[in-house]
């Protein structure tokens, strides 16, 4: 993570990102529930949420390859915020 904070989205952004995140592989969906879980409190990031939206713009499999290290980000889903939500999403 770096230094600065950015800024948090609001609940109505939460809630249709939460919706946006629901997946069709079990595997994918427990792994991102337990990223929502985890900041519950503290509340996510427009980053967070920018890095999460673009990986939601994969297929299933291609997501789960991420999650699992079967492969690293590349191409255009390979920024900052893709990363920093990976690493999250993989600890």
């Amino acid at each position: 993570m770096t230094g600065v904070a950015s800024p948090l989205i609001d609940e109505r952004a939460l809630s249709k990102l939460r919706w946006r995140c629901r997946r069709g592989l079990l595997e994918n969906d427990l792994l991102i529930e337990r990223f929502f879980t985890r900041h519950a409190e503290s509340g996510i990031s427009i980053t967070q949420a920018e890095g999460l939206t673009m990986l939601m713009d994969l297929a299933d499999n291609d997501l789960l390859d991420l999650l699992l290290r079967r492969k690293e980000p590349s191409g255009e889903i390979d920024t900052a915020a893709v990363r920093q939500v990976l690493a999250d999403l993989r600890t």
